[in-house]
């Protein structure tokens, strides 16, 4: 007689939990629960528009307060799910929300433990089938290069929303993100994204586990989880960082859910790695701090798919184990009476003189945003910029007036002179005295 399904998953899930993976060092409880608190805080930030993945995060942690993660997801419901129309909209004034924004969200609602099978929860899920088809026709429209509507990162996290909420995947889906791993376009110019990499990564993993596929799509699957796991392994730097720093909670937690083991050396170094960050501080940025905390706990946003809801409503059953304190998160810190020079560079090849080539003074301890805004309010050299809002905090879309036009596959990518990429953004991004930055208009 065939094995009930749900039989199958919970066994499934039970050996997985039975494996000790990337086990953290005793004696980093208080690190943890820190950065715990940290998320916590800006729950209660109402200045800052709510993210999903800062809620992900506390669901997925071991230690909560019940009543701010209840009211962070109300946030999130008043922006994605204001009232009862059909079609899930963002809070007046802002877009639609992009296929990684809507994933998060759809995570952030399993995570919660809410009923999906809704009207307005199925036409969610519905909305974001809607978005991956779209960005599969981009990459079909141009099948030598093609490429998704907004990135194959995104396209990665849609999937794994959709199966982490047990949702059948097209496989025609499935098979170009199949297909783009196995070209090697999460790559360029033989530098890894490892974000992208280990996004996708986290979906396939997904997959695996499921039901709905045919033994041939997951036999494929697998032999891409495991190109996956030696790609990521072999990017790790000899500090033990998985191509960078940021990129590395999400490197660990792909590392994690495809099990790789504590005895194996590259998960202790790269434990080790993110927790002395940790210590320095250096998990400031909301996004990469909340993409850490499930891997402190060693998990990753595969377990979402078999979090329990304990009650009959759904709601979780927990114990407040975390005492936030009432000290606020620690400001960066400026010194008004001390002076750096910043030297501020912009650049759009194939142009051979730059654009703004110019030396601004700042207080030490500005960010580079604080640098930018900076340069816009001198009147004897016009600068300009703006910024768009995203959930890693804001990116640079224009410089001087220029932009990437509609279908334009350009940024602004931020270089410390001459061409060592800087990795942070621009408002995490600390310049020293002298420094020289360079803005430059660069394909991706």
């Amino acid at each position: 007689m065939e094995r009930p399904r749900w039989l199958s998953v919970f066994l499934l899930h039970s050996l997985f939990a039975a494996i000790q993976l990337c086990d953290i060092p005793s004696g980093r409880t208080h690190g943890i629960k820190a950065l715990n608190k940290e998320l916590l805080k800006l729950s209660e930030d109402a200045s800052k528009q709510p993210n999903p993945s800062v809620y992900l995060a506390l669901r997925l942690s071991d230690y909560h307060i019940r009543e701010r993660e209840s009211q962070y997801l109300q946030r999130l419901k008043d922006v994605f799910q204001p009232s009862s129309i059909s079609i899930p909209t963002p809070a007046s004034g802002q877009e639609q929300p992009n296929t990684g924004q809507l994933a998060l969200y759809l995570l952030a609602l399993r995570a919660a433990c809410q009923d999906m099978e809704t009207p307005l929860e199925r036409q969610l899920v519905t909305q974001l089938k809607l978005h991956l088809h779209k960005e599969k026709a981009s990459i079909v429209a141009h099948e030598n290069n093609g490429r998704p509507l907004t990135s194959y990162y995104q396209y990665g996290l849609g999937v794994l929303a959709l199966c982490v909420h047990n949702k059948k995947v097209d496989v025609h889906v499935i098979s170009k993100l199949v297909a783009a791993e196995k070209r090697g376009r999460f790559e360029r110019e033989s530098q890894l994204f490892v974000d992208t990499e280990a996004m996708a990564g986290l979906a396939f993993v997904c997959l695996e586990r499921a039901t709905f596929y045919t033994p041939e799509l997951v036999a494929e699957l697998n032999q891409a989880v495991q190109r996956m796991k030696k790609k990521i392994l072999q990017a790790q730097t000899p500090n033990g960082t998985f191509g960078n720093i940021y990129s590395s909670p999400l490197a660990v937690q792909f590392l994690i859910a495809a099990g790789v083991k504590n005895k194996e050396p590259e998960c202790p170094n790269g434990m080790a790695a993110l927790l002395g960050r940790l210590e320095e501080g250096g998990f400031r940025n909301p996004l990469v701090g909340s993409q850490l905390l499930p891997v402190l706990h060693g998990k990753s946003y595969v377990d979402i798919a078999s979090m329990e809801c304990h009650t009959k409503e759904g709601a979780m059953e927990e114990t407040d184990s975390l005492v936030l304190g009432t000290s606020a998160p620690e400001p960066r810190v400026t010194s008004q009476d001390t002076k750096i020079t910043v030297h501020l560079i912009v650049k759009r090849p194939p142009r051979r003189l730059p654009l703004y080539n110019e030396f601004v003074r700042v207080p030490a301890g500005s960010s580079l945003l604080d640098v930018l805004k900076a340069a816009e309010k001198r009147s004897f050299k016009p600068f300009s910029f703006e910024t768009q809002e995203t959930l890693s905090g804001p990116m640079l879309t224009s410089v001087m007036g220029v932009k990437a036009r509609q279908g334009e596959r350009k940024y602004w990518k931020i270089l410390q002179f001459p061409h060592t990429t800087v990795e942070q953004g621009i408002a995490d991004y600390i310049p020293q005295n002298d420094e020289s930055i360079v803005l430059k208009f660069t394909p991706w």
